[in-house]
């Protein structure tokens, strides 16, 4: 695939006022997940859920394309039809997860690296004749008084841009994912510094190995205080800061920004993509969309419970949270929008 047609593909997925869903969550994962929401751990119940999210009704209004875990771009509905080919459908790329999950770094104490690159380009061809057309990979950068260090950075930054590189190399569009971790107490300055020196180490990687950014979709943390920071910060705040640091480290060719939620509830992380689209913000060159997980699924999945008869139910829950990231891409998110959701509670749908 030619660079012009990864931009095509990137410029699909960021386009229509849309966002992604990320469902790509490991079998550990989602069994963490089922285990809080107090649900069995079983294959059929795994695969159940998957194939629910895949079939909501109207999802395609507000979702450009659906990042997947290796088991799921694989399964079919019980009549044959390949999940896939259900999202295709439904007017929603398919993208695949590619990395391998963190692993400590030799020498770093505290520290990690994402592996996954070994068989790498065998795995992203197969990945593209199961109906795959972009990829994601996930580093992680913990904060703390002495961390991160620039080993780290620097080893997390070059995976990412070999993973890219191999990408395109397969006509896959290439989502990036430098991850700050919300875990921790520090402030929002501070996730905003690491943010900053992240960004700049990847963009500088990815030069090096040659990848097209014309052609790559960048999934980064927002700048928000760590999940045990005492000091809460409004959604201005967290949009000024985001905002400045993509600014002084994102290049203007970069197709376009989608944002991870990193365990920020689906309401704050709505408001601050909000806030990063009324009329007087700066103006940035880069389409800002969504790639959210949890902040997407959790309302739908805690109303399902693994019953078939909450099915519709779950379903509209996901639709309106989706609903309300759309509304969020266009500066348009509202209380009122939120609150539209009474029949999670009982009322009228």
């Amino acid at each position: 695939m030619t660079t012009l047609e990864l931009t095509a593909t990137a410029a699909t997925l960021l386009s229509g006022g849309k966002g992604l869903l990320a469902m790509d969550e490991s079998v550990a994962t989602c069994y963490t997940r089922f285990a809080q929401a107090g649900l069995p751990r079983t294959p059929e119940l795994r695969h159940a859920y998957r194939e629910w999210l895949v079939t909501t009704p109207g999802l395609g209004d507000f979702i450009s394309g659906a990042i997947l875990h290796d088991e799921t771009i694989r399964q079919h509905t019980a009549d044959g039809t390949p999940l896939v080919q259900l999202l295709d459908k439904a007017g929603i790329i398919a993208g695949i997860k590619v990395d391998a999950g963190a692993q400590d770094l030799a020498g770093f104490p505290g520290e990690s690296v994402t592996a996954g690159l070994d068989g790498l380009r065998e795995r992203l061809a197969e990945y593209r004749r199961l109906g795959a057309r972009f990829a994601k990979w996930r580093a992680v950068i913990t904060i703390s008084d002495e961390l991160p260090t620039s080993g780290c950075i620097q080893a997390n930054a070059h995976a990412l841009a070999r993973y890219a590189a191999l990408c395109q190399e397969a006509g896959l569009v290439p989502m990036v994912e430098p991850e700050v971790l919300m875990d921790g107490d520090h402030i929002l300055q501070r996730c905003g510094q690491v943010t900053e020196d992240v960004l700049r180490t990847v963009f500088h990687q990815l030069h090096t190995q040659r990848v097209a950014l014309e052609g790559l979709i960048l999934k980064p943390n927002m700048v928000v205080p760590g999940a045990a920071c005492p000091k809460d910060e409004p959604a201005d705040a967290v949009a000024d800061a985001t905002l400045t640091a993509l600014l002084r480290t994102v290049p203007a060719a970069v197709a376009g920004i989608a944002f991870l939620s990193g365990g920020q509830s689906g309401q704050a992380a709505s408001a601050h993509l909000n806030a990063m689209h009324t009329p007087h913000r700066p103006r940035v060159p880069w389409p800002l969309t969504f790639s959210f997980a949890r902040a997407i699924q959790q309302p739908a999945l805690e109303i399902w419970h693994g019953e078939t008869a909450q099915v519709p139910a779950a379903q509209k829950a996901l639709l309106h949270r989706a609903r309300c990231d759309a509304a969020a891409r266009r500066g348009e998110y509202t209380s009122e929008l939120e609150r539209a959701d009474a029949w999670t509670r009982g009322g009228p749908s």
